[in-house]
């Protein structure tokens, strides 16, 4: 079965690749790639992932994710540049629910603060020093859910952590 994680990242793919513009299509092609999804989960990870409902002068409306548009809202995490700081990323190690991340020095406040603002589910905050990031992970969720999340945050992440 897969994890949460897992269709979260499937929900990104579909909604960055293709032009979405009701759940129920949505649905079909999560079904599509073995996730079976009711309509209320589906409702909560697009709420989770702050997916929105964009104008589109060929479909109507359709999904966007709220990090693929213009920042415009100081409220709104800016995460563009976290691909760029996944350069700093040297490895993550885990001991109970805590995460330890190795960064290059210099880069740990700033990749700790992009996992804060991501707001992910699975980890509760960070504490960084300079080349150390210390990671509060949520009780219950497992040491894949968490990597997932993070190159859910910085997808050039994959590969060089596991």
């Amino acid at each position: 079965m897969k994890n949460r994680t897992q269709r979260l990242l499937a929900i990104k793919k579909i909604i960055s690749e293709d032009r979405i513009s009701s759940q129920d299509e949505l649905l079909n092609l999560l079904n599509k790639e073995g996730y079976e999804v009711t309509q209320a989960t589906l409702s909560r990870d697009l709420k989770s992932l702050q997916v929105m409902k964009i104008s589109d002068s060929q479909h109507g409306y359709i999904y966007r994710l709220r990090e693929n548009l213009a920042n415009t809202d100081e409220s709104m995490p800016d995460i563009s540049h976290a691909n760029f700081l996944a350069d700093g990323f040297l490895k993550v190690e885990f001991s109970g629910n805590l995460g330890v991340v190795r960064t290059l020095p210099g880069y740990a406040s700033s990749i700790a603060s992009v996992i804060d603002k991501a707001n992910l589910f699975e980890i509760l905050g960070t504490v960084a020093g300079d080349d150390t990031i210390l990671l509060i992970i949520r009780e219950g969720v497992g040491r894949n859910d968490v990597i997932s999340a993070l190159i859910m945050t910085m997808p050039k992440l994959e590969g060089k952590i596991d």
